[in-house]
């Protein structure tokens, strides 16, 4: 019987290591969830115990390539709807160093979180909008 299972501990082994064997060298029983998934929407605020409201918020909008004027309308649109008194004429776009992309600065005053996760949720939807920082 022990040469049995010598010979079973073997092949489980070889397969493992065998790049050619049609099994594979991970199961999935052995993975482990992370622990740092995100919850609920990937725009949602994660540590909402962190954030202290009300508060200033500065935000970088970085668009995709060559997209300075939708970048800027979109970003206006928008801002304006979710934030009415603020004012669109402080919207800042500048280039990049190689001037490919352009990024919009602006500074929000937010009061509660529900308002942040509702601006990224605007923010990933929108077309011109490459990365928010």
């Amino acid at each position: 019987m022990s040469d049995d299972s010598k010979d079973n501990k073997d092949n489980v082994n070889n397969s493992a290591n065998n790049p050619t064997s049609n099994q594979p060298s991970v199961k999935v029983t052995d993975l482990t969830p992370n622990k740092g998934a995100l919850v609920g929407k990937k725009t949602d605020i994660q540590n909402p115990e962190l954030w202290e409201f009300p508060m200033n918020y500065p935000l970088s909008i970085i668009g995709h390539e060559g997209e300075r004027e939708s970048l800027l309308n979109e970003v206006k649109l928008i801002l304006g709807s979710q934030f009415p008194d603020f004012d669109l004429a402080s919207i800042e776009v500048k280039p990049s160093k190689t001037g490919r992309f352009h990024s919009a600065r602006v500074n929000l005053y937010l009061t509660a979180a529900e308002q942040v996760n509702a601006l990224y949720a605007s923010l990933d939807n929108a077309k011109t909008v490459r990365i928010v920082l």
